[in-house]
């Protein structure tokens, strides 16, 4: 096998139809064919030419299916059932009803669940460069802060918008913890800073989340990437709880590294070896969860609260 063969077998990347990025920006940049995307998101189907048609409401059929026959091929197919979408025609409606292309809302502080862990004041919640802050009213230290699109804010009350938030926050960093990127869905690599000698940082050690192909960066604390872990929920289980349903910006374990500890392996760069343990504590009992340097977990072992 050639060089040039040998490339391309190894390449789950290769296309020979494929369109450059700017060429496929052009196709639906075009108002008509961003109606023709709309009217199929719409309709909800396989959709025949005339139902398109009229959901797009373009009397003139030569110039309409010369714009339909523009998004055939990389954004829209043909099969005997009708017209229907195709990943990218798909995704190109969703960016519009994510509000990430023609939104900018703000939304003023309000009030929101939890207390701060440091002054125990009451924690709020803003909207802005579309992303939710959780913070204390009082003193302001940062209890959350992750992207949410603007879109999401339609038909939510603020208490709906912080539930939805919520979820959110948790699918970005467990998504990102195994090493799946949440916005382009390349290889996320991870790494661990300590930052104890920065008296600027609200955490010890900073777990940092950087996507090797679209370079999108994500951080959190140590204990965020346990919110799905199958021996945290069920411990919060046999206590009652659904974790899930927590808000996890008032879990001190999350927010802080007040439960946390660290024992560092070699030297001072990110790519050592570290071990990690978590302390959960709840009601009389508390899960010690022990990670390494890749934040898998090791062992999770539960402890009376006097045991500690």
């Amino acid at each position: 096998m050639s060089d040039s063969q040998t490339n391309e077998a190894d390449s789950i990347l290769a296309c020979e139809e494929c369109l450059a990025p700017a060429e496929a920006f052009a196709v639906v940049g075009n108002e008509t064919r961003l109606a023709i995307l709309e009217a199929l998101w719409e309709l909800d189907r396989p959709a025949a030419f005339s139902d398109i048609r009229r959901e797009v409401g373009m009397a003139d059929s030569a110039q309409f299916n010369y714009h339909l026959s523009k998004l055939r091929g990389q954004f829209v197919r043909k099969t005997d059932d009708g017209y229907e979408f195709r990943a990218a025609g798909r995704s190109v409606i969703a960016a519009v009803l994510s509000g990430t292309l023609n939104q900018d809302p703000r939304l003023r502080p309000f009030e929101v669940t939890g207390e701060c862990v440091d002054c125990g004041a009451s924690l709020v919640a803003g909207y802005e460069d579309e992303q939710v802050r959780v913070r204390c009213g009082e003193c302001g230290r940062g209890h959350g802060s992750y992207a949410f699109p603007p879109g999401g804010l339609a038909d939510r009350t603020r208490e709906e918008l912080m539930d939805a938030f919520n979820q959110r926050a948790r699918h970005l960093s467990c998504l990102s913890a195994d090493g799946v990127c949440p916005e382009c869905s390349g290889r996320m690599e991870t790494h661990l800073f300590d930052t104890r000698d920065d008296p600027d940082a609200d955490l010890d050690v900073r777990v940092e989340h950087e996507c090797q192909r679209c370079h999108h960066t994500i951080h959190s604390s140590v204990g965020l990437v346990l919110l799905d872990d199958a021996e945290v929920v069920s411990f919060y289980r046999d206590h009652g709880i659904d974790l899930n349903a927590v808000p996890y910006w008032t879990l001190e374990w999350c927010v802080t590294d007040e439960h946390t500890t660290v024992e560092q392996v070699g030297g001072d760069g990110p790519g050592d070896a570290w071990r990690i343990t978590v302390t959960v504590p709840l009601e009389d009992e508390r899960l010690v969860v022990a990670l390494d340097d890749d934040l898998d977990v090791l062992d999770a072992t539960r402890r009376p609260c006097e045991a500690a």
